[in-house]
C-alpha cells in the first residue's frame, strides 16, 4: 500500500471502461452515456478514482432513509479529496417491513451488489448501512469483491420517552405486548407505546441488532472511529459522511482493501467487542457469513471461547438501561475498545479503515458515562458472552448469558443439587402462526415447568429464519407474575428482546434436524454449564420418530412464493454457518483477478 507520487500511482480500474486507447469503440460506449447527464470527459478520463455510494435509503427502509441526505456530504467528501462520486441504489431491506422476514433479503441484496461492485467502473465504494441486514450485506459483497470499502452507518434514533421513562424502539414490544395479554393496556395504548420509541429519523435506539451490526463494523475496523454510535440527527453524522467520502479517496489510493483489514484478528476483536455491548444474538450469523465470504477461518465454537467471559460493560436496553443518545455521549464503541484494551482483550495491531491500528485509535478513550459505559469493576454482568449449546436436538445454538434476569436465573438455574440445570416439558409449536393460535390456550397445559419449542422458523422452513422464537408466556401466567419461560428453536429472534432464549438450533427442522422429532410432553434436559440440550428420549424412539417422518415425507413446511425463496431454500446454509448461499463463499476477492469481459 503505497501513496506515492503521481506518476507512481497505480492505474485504477474505472479507466479500463473509461480511458482504454487500446480498445477505443469500447472506451466511446462506456463514456458517451455516463455523459448524458452532466459529467465530462475531461472528469472520467482524469484520473480520479471513481467511487460508488451504494445507497440503502428509500422509503421503503426508513431506517436506513437518512442516507438519502448523507450521501449529499459523502460526495463533497469525494470530491474534495479528488474522487468521482456514482450513487446507486442496493436492494432494500427494512426489519419491520418486510415478509416473510427481512432475512431473506439479506443474500439476495449481496448478491446484486457483487454485481455492481465487480461489473461496474468502479475503484471504491462507500457502504451505507443502518437496519439489521444491510450491513451484513454490504460487508458480504465488499469481501467477496475487494475493492476499498468503508462503511458509513446512518445512525440510531433519538431516545424514546413515554410517561416520563425511557422506552427502547423494539424493546417496548415485547414488554407492550405482555402488557396488553395482562389487560393492563389497551390496543390505542400498545401503539402510543411503541410509537413513542422511535421519535425521530435512524434505526433502533437500543442494542438491537442494528446498534450490534454497526458498532461491530467499526470494531471489525471498516469505519471511521465514533462513526457507528453518532445519532441520525445530530450534526455529527453529517460531519463524519464528509470524512468517510474524503477518506475512501485515500483508501483507493492506498489500496486498503477489506481483506487488509477484515483479518483473523478483527474477527477475535468483534466477538469480544459483541459480549461487552450485550451484542444481538444474530451477531454470529452476520459476522461468520462475513468472516465465509472474506475466507478467514471463524465457527460458532469461537464466540463462546473467545467472548463467553468477557463481562458485559455497556448499560443498554433490552440488557440494561439506557438508549442509543446516552451510548454516544458516553463515548460508544473507542470507549468499550479503550476499556477492553486495558484489560489486553483486544488485538491492537488490526488495522483500519482510517490506516491506523485500532490500538492507536482508542488506546486513550474513557466512557464519559460510567453508569452507562462502565469499567470492569462495576460491570452489570461478569459473564455476558453467548454459550454454545449441543446435544441430541441439534448441533449448534446460542444462549445469550447478558439477558438472563434475576428472577429466570432463580426458578431454572438455581437447584443446589444441580446448578445451572433444569429438566422440563416440552411444549412445540409448528412455526408462529400455530404459537399465536395456541399459546393461551388452557388444554396445552403451560406452566412455569414447560420449555416452549419454535420450529420450521429456519432459512429453509419459514424460509429466512424468522425473528420467532422470542415467545411470550401464556396470559394466565403473565398475570401470576410468570414472565418468562425457557424458549428455543431453529429461528432467531429479535436483537431488541430480551428473552434468554436458545437460538438459531441447527440443522433446522426443514434440514432434516432432530428438532423435527421432538413432540410436545416429551422431557427435556437444559445444562448450562455442560452447553446441552437434550430430549430425554432413548435412542430407539428417536430413530423410529425419524424412520417414520422420513416414510410421511420429511417435515413439512410451507412452499415457496416467490422465486428468491425457491432459490435461496436451494442453496442456503444453516444459521451455525452463517447462513450464506453455499455455492456464492468460493467466489473470494474477484476484483484481483481480472476485469470482466467487454458488453459489446
Amino acid at each position: 500500500m503505497s501513496n506515492g507520487g503521481e506518476g507512481m500511482k497505480r492505474r485504477l480500474r474505472s479507466r479500463e471502461w473509461f480511458d482504454n486507447p487500446d480498445n477505443p469503440d469500447m472506451t466511446a460506449l462506456y463514456l458517451e452515456r455516463y455523459l448524458n447527464y452532466g459529467l465530462t470527459r475531461e472528469e472520467l478520463q482524469s484520473g480520479k478514482p471513481i467511487i460508488g455510494i451504494a445507497q440503502t435509503g428509500s422509503d421503503l427502509s426508513p431506517c436506513n432513509r437518512p442516507h438519502l441526505e448523507l450521501a449529499k456530504r459523502v460526495r463533497e467528501g469525494i470530491r474534495e479529496a479528488g474522487g468521482i462520486a456514482i450513487e446507486f441504489p442496493v436492494h432494500p431491506i427494512q426489519e419491520t417491513g418486510k415478509r416473510p422476514t427481512a432475512s431473506l433479503d439479506r443474500n439476495l441484496a449481496y448478491l446484486g451488489l457483487v454485481e455492481v461492485l465487480y461489473g461496474y467502473p468502479l475503484d471504491g465504494v462507500v457502504l451505507t448501512t443502518g437496519c439489521d441486514k444491510t450491513t451484513p450485506a454490504c460487508l458480504m459483497a465488499a469481501a467477496t469483491v475487494d475493492l476499498p470499502a468503508i462503511v458509513l452507518t446512518g445512525g440510531p434514533m433519538l431516545n424514546g420517552w413515554f410517561h416520563g421513562e425511557r422506552v427502547g424502539s423494539g424493546t417496548v414490544v415485547w414488554k407492550a405486548r405482555e402488557l396488553l395479554s395482562e389487560d393492563k393496556i389497551d390496543y390505542d395504548t400498545f401503539i402510543e407505546m411503541v410509537s413513542d420509541s422511535a421519535p425521530s429519523i435512524g434505526y433502533c435506539n437500543t442494542m438491537g441488532t442494528a446498534t450490534t451490526m454497526n458498532t461491530l463494523a467499526e470494531a471489525l475496523g471498516m469505519s471511521l472511529p465514533g462513526c457507528a454510535s453518532i445519532p441520525a440527527p445530530y450534526r455529527e453524522r453529517g460531519q463524519i459522511a464528509y470524512r468517510t467520502g474524503k477518506r475512501i479517496v485515500d483508501m483507493v489510493h492506498e489500496d486498503l482493501k477489506p481483506s487488509d483489514i477484515m483479518t483473523r484478528e478483527a474477527f477475535e476483536n468483534v466477538i469480544t467487542v459483541n459480549s461487552a455491548i450485550g451484542g444481538s444474538t444474530n451477531a454470529p450469523i452476520h459476522i461468520n457469513a462475513i468472516a465465509r465470504h472474506v475466507g478467514v477461518p471463524l465457527s460458532l465454537d469461537d464466540w463462546e471461547s473467545r467472548g463467553l467471559d468477557v463481562p458485559l460493560i455497556v448499560n443498554l436496553q433490552p440488557a440494561g438501561e439506557y438508549l442509543g443518545e446516552d451510548f454516544h455521549r458516553a463515548g460508544g464503541a473507542p470507549a468499550v475498545i479503550g476499556e477492553l484494551m486495558r484489560h489486553g482483550l483486544i488485538h491492537e495491531r488490526a488495522v483500519t479503515a482510517n490506516g491506523r491500528s485500532i490500538g492507536d485509535n482508542c488506546r486513550d478513550v474513557v466512557s464519559e458515562n460510567g453508569d452507562v459505559i462502565r469499567d470492569f469493576d462495576s460491570a452489570l454482568k461478569k459473564q455476558a458472552g453467548f454459550k454454545v449449546m449441543r446435544g441430541n436436538i441439534f448441533d449448534g445454538a446460542v444462549m445469550k448469558l447478558s439477558v438472563i434476569s434475576d428472577a429466570f436465573r432463580e426458578r431454572y438455574l438455581s437447584d443446589p443439587d444441580h446448578p445451572q440445570q433444569f429438566e422440563g416439558r416440552a411444549v412445540v409449536f409448528d412455526g408462529p402462526e400455530d404459537y399465536h393460535h395456541r399459546i393461551d390456550d388452557p388444554a396445552l397445559g403451560i406452566d412455569e415447568n414447560c420449555v416452549l419449542f419454535m420450529r420450521g422458523a429456519g432459512p429453509i422452513g419459514y424460509p429466512g429464519a424468522a425473528e420467532v422464537v422470542n415467545m411470550r408466556a401464556p396470559a394466565y401466567l403473565l398475570k401470576r407474575g410468570i414472565r418468562e419461560l425457557p424458549c428455543i428453536g431453529d429461528g432467531r429472534q429479535s436483537g431488541t428482546s430480551g428473552s434468554p432464549s436458545i437460538l438459531n438450533a441447527s440443522p433446522e427442522a426443514a434440514a432434516g434436524g432432530n428438532l423435527a422429532l421432538l413432540k410436545t410432553d416429551d422431557r427435556v434436559r437444559i445444562d448450562l454449564s455442560a452447553g446441552t440440550v437434550d430430549m430425554l428420549v432413548d435412542g430407539a424412539e428417536i430413530e423410529r420418530r425419524r424412520s417414520e417422518l422420513q416414510d410421511a415425507g420429511g417435515y413439512q413446511y410451507p412452499a415457496s412464493q416467490t422465486p428468491w425463496q425457491e432459490m435461496q431454500r436451494g442453496d442456503v446454509d444453516q444459521l451455525s454457518d452463517g447462513m450464506v448461499l453455499k455455492s456464492a463463499v468460493k467466489y473470494q476477492r474477484i476484483a484481483s483477478k481480472g476485469l470482466p469481459r467487454d458488453n459489446h
